[in-house]
């Protein structure tokens, strides 16, 4: 009889993979975390079919992420299973690499975005400080370093904030996108500069992943990305050649598709 009660209870968490959307409108991401690309958007009481659960970016506490059949993944906070553990298996865990962005994006990042050590307005009217950090709470209550900032905190700051644009370029790529260093270098800083939501849905993106060639989509579309609150500014004309620039200077280091 328990073996009886358990099969049972097992086909029915099987079969019951289908649950509602708690949350007015849910993101669902690329990867399992807030970091990721939002792919497609839910409203809230959607039902959404999850294939497998993992581990991500903690949100209010459950840092469980949920796989839904659209191939992206949702907090599964936002998801109404009946508990806050994993109610379907584990996804496969990836052993794919995020590149990391080389010396020379790194210095391009740094010379257009400045070192401010105390919170300031940018170009576009965002609250910024140390090497062009977006604050996403009130005087940047977020930044876990002292603020005004040392110019040694400044660069851990900045090394921090291009994981995520490292990992939104990694993810929003297909393996027609064939980058070495320097190009995947300028993606980085582009993305670095108008958010990961912007670049995923441009013409940039969709033509790396038809397979055209780098160099001649970077030189194509970079110089569209100049403008902010409808007037061209020049600090942006200067970083998108730069960017160009960058892209174009030869290596062998290859970046994507990334290494599995």
């Amino acid at each position: 009889m328990k073996f009886a009660t358990f099969a049972a209870l097992a086909s029915s968490l099987a079969v019951a993979s289908a649950y509602p959307i708690t949350g007015s409108t849910v993101n669902c991401r690329s990867g399992p975390g807030t970091s990721y690309a939002v792919k497609k958007s839910y409203t809230k009481g959607q039902d959404v079919k999850i294939t497998c659960q993992t581990a991500g970016t903690s949100v209010e506490g459950n840092n469980i992420w949920d796989k839904t059949s659209d191939g992206c993944y949702v907090a599964d906070y936002y998801v109404k299973t009946g508990t806050n553990g994993y109610v379907t298996g584990k996804c496969s865990t990836s052993t794919c690499v995020v590149p990391k962005s080389n010396q020379a994006t790194v210095d391009l990042i740094a010379e257009f975005e400045g070192f401010r050590a105390n919170v300031y307005t940018d170009a576009t009217g965002h609250p910024t400080v140390g090497y062009g950090h977006l604050c996403t709470k009130s005087k940047c209550a977020e930044v876990k370093y002292s603020i005004p900032l040392s110019q040694a905190n400044g660069k851990k700051l900045l090394a921090d904030d291009m994981k995520r644009f490292e990992k939104c370029i990694t993810s929003m790529t297909n393996t027609k996108a064939t980058l070495n260093l320097n190009q995947y270098g300028a993606l980085v800083s582009w993305s670095f500069n108008v958010g990961c939501g912007a670049a995923e849905g441009s013409s940039l993106i969709k033509r790396l992943n038809a397979g055209e060639a780098p160099n001649t989509v970077l030189a194509n579309e970079l110089p569209k990305w100049v403008h902010g609150n409808g007037q061209v500014l020049p600090g942006l004309v200067r970083r998108r050649n730069a960017e160009i620039a960058l892209a174009k200077k030869a290596t062998s280091d290859r970046a994507l598709p990334e290494k599995c």
